[in-house]
């Protein structure tokens, strides 16, 4: 039996935030933190699961035992309290509640646990100011009242938003020791702004982007780990990431024609004898307008791409113009390959050298699989940049088999961007990844597309995995 159960649902708090949840279920103890940048959503989630807002549609069941704190709620008391002060204009006298009213209001008698009374009391010094008003409390002595309230009630389901806010190292330790005695009977949500924060007790995370879930999983034997691979997510995704430069060295040159398109096929069509891949294909990709290409297995997704950096045959006997080449002309691949950068998972896989991260990014600059030159010091402190860019600063000596198989694809994307080539092909980058080294790679790429002066060639068969900044979009199925 869930405590909550979402699904499908859509919600409305403070009259404008819309939050669009296609699943959530908490299990009794299924402790969970939610987690996610100012405005992803995660306070909203928590007040609607708490009672406020307006749930739309879909299906919606929550335990009617439930207790929330939040910032919203501490507010609204102390506004509360305020208004008494008006009482004046009335000719009634306004008598101040004390902080004992607050913290045994809607309490009777026999649901008064004594010793956890007095256990919190103690965790948050408020023996001393029970018969004070409340309007006498400092902030961070409201957080506790609120927070010492909520655990008198007995809850089964206890929403604590930022709970840690506003409390001393003492309060915070001794607050820590009390949530982990009650976690065996009552259920915790948290929501948290902190990685630092989430409770070793947990067993739940839900990451929080724009109103709605963009991650969930249960927590393993490496809690540290999924924390590292949600601040690199979150990292990547802050809007005021700037891009290295271009080495004024070692660069990717611009196209023939700067007015022409960087790839122009007209009526292109692949076929291996009667069996026919695509035809009919007439395509235009001006520079930085990036595209995303999906089909399913089969539909010459990998073909169309092979046509433009000439590994395919039969870009010889076809009308294909690229980077100001008409191919068949007598030009060489290593003229066409200069121009672009490319990872996919084939190439990941073969990429088998093991040296330090550093040199990945390096070997950017050369087109080479592996360092074999002296770089530039200025090429040194660009790659130490791209390295910074993806969470990486303190890995740049880390050998490179050594990463994860996710970060091992970010590496591989600012080697393939380290030259600023003028086209980014990316076949399939987020093959073989599990769900969060999948949103990291999202998240790179999106950066890349939104700062970023090269044009994008983005090929997947997922069209729920879009780009935000990639606007245009080719369908392999129309041809």
């Amino acid at each position: 039996m869930s405590l909550v159960t979402l699904q499908n649902c859509h919600g409305i708090f403070a009259e404008h935030f819309h939050l669009h949840i296609d699943s959530l279920k908490l299990k009794p103890l299924q402790h969970t933190v939610v987690l996610g940048p100012n405005g992803s959503g995660k306070s909203a989630l928590a007040a609607l699961v708490a009672g406020e807002g307006e749930w739309l549609d879909g299906q919606h069941q929550v335990t009617t035992n439930i207790a929330w704190v939040s910032v919203e709620q501490q507010q609204g008391l102390i506004e509360a309290e305020k208004q008494k002060d008006c009482a004046d204009i009335l000719d009634i006298i306004p008598v101040p509640t004390t902080v004992h009213q607050i913290l045994f209001e809607g309490l009777s008698p026999n649901e008064i646990d004594l010793t956890l009374v007095k256990r919190v009391t103690d965790v948050f010094s408020l023996a001393g100011m029970l018969q004070q008003p409340f309007r006498a409390l400092s902030t961070g002595e409201t957080r506790k009242l609120l927070l010492a309230k909520a655990l008198l009630s007995h809850p089964k389901l206890l929403i604590l938003d930022e709970p840690w806010d506003g409390l001393d190292q003492q309060a915070c330790a001794d607050f820590n020791g009390l949530l982990l005695e009650i976690s065996t009977e009552t259920t915790f949500v948290f929501v948290l702004n902190r990685l630092s924060e989430v409770p070793s007790f947990c067993q739940q995370l839900v990451l929080m982007q724009s109103g709605a879930i963009q991650w969930q999983t249960l927590i393993n034997d490496n809690l540290a780990e999924q924390l590292t691979h949600i601040s690199q997510l979150q990292h990547m995704q802050q809007q005021d990431l700037v891009l290295p430069a271009k080495d004024s060295d070692s660069f990717a040159p611009h196209p023939l024609d700067a007015n022409a398109p960087l790839v122009k096929l007209t009526n292109v069509k692949v076929n291996y004898g009667e069996n026919i891949v695509f035809r009919d294909l007439n395509w235009i990709i001006q520079a930085q307008q990036h595209w995303q290409v999906t089909g399913p297995n089969g539909s010459g997704k990998t073909c169309l791409l092979n046509l433009i950096t000439g590994d395919h045959p039969q870009c010889y006997v076809n009308d294909i113009y690229v980077f100001g080449y008409q191919r068949g002309s007598g030009e060489s691949i290593w003229q066409i390959k200069q121009y672009i950068g490319y990872l996919s998972n084939a190439f990941h896989l073969d990429y088998r050298v093991n040296c330090s991260l550093l040199q990945v990014v390096l070997s950017g600059f050369y087109d080479s699989i592996g360092m074999y030159q002296q770089a530039t010091k200025n090429q040194i402190i660009l790659a130490e940049q791209w390295l910074a860019l993806m969470g990486l600063k303190k890995q740049t000596a880390t050998p490179f088999q050594a990463l994860s198989f996710g970060d091992q694809r970010l590496v591989l994307l600012a080697r393939a961007m380290a030259k600023h080539p003028a086209l980014l092909i990316l076949d399939e980058p987020c093959n073989g990844l599990d769900d969060i080294n999948r949103l990291k790679v999202l998240a790179l790429i999106e950066l890349l597309a939104r700062e970023g002066s090269t044009t994008l060639l983005y090929v997947n068969h997922h069209q729920e995995d879009v780009i935000p900044s990639i606007k245009q979009h080719l369908s392999m199925t129309d041809y």
